[in-house]
């Protein structure tokens, strides 16, 4: 499975449960990167991923501290219009939704390949 098949199900997720409820946005989007506006979820996948996968509180302090601390001191946007993002106060919307995928995930068992 290649890196951006691994995410598909992740980004389907986050577009159903997490984007529907994001002010910044626009008409036609998801996916917002081809209307000009930068998001946090197309940006950095794979690094929400992994800091739902690494962090584990019920806190939501705890998440929002490793966003900052993993993404937003690295992230293209930051000083710009673009942030903040709206990714502070989706970030627990993002956990749920990464967590409904690795449950998912985790039902289904592991993928066997069938020897010809």
């Amino acid at each position: 499975m290649g890196a951006d098949e691994d995410y598909q199900d992740y980004l389907l997720e986050l577009r159903e449960h997490v984007c529907s409820h994001c002010i910044e946005r626009q008409p036609d989007c998801p996916p917002c990167a081809p209307h000009g506006k930068a998001c946090g979820i197309e940006l950095h996948l794979p690094e929400l991923v992994s800091i739902c996968r690494t962090t584990d509180c019920v806190r939501i302090d705890t998440y929002i501290q490793q966003l900052h601390d993993k993404i937003c001191l690295t992230c293209e946007n930051r000083d710009k219009s673009a942030c903040p993002c709206p990714l502070d106060y989706l970030l627990l919307l993002v956990v749920e939704a990464v967590e409904r995928v690795e449950r998912r995930r985790a039902d289904r068992g592991p993928i066997v390949a069938l020897n010809d």
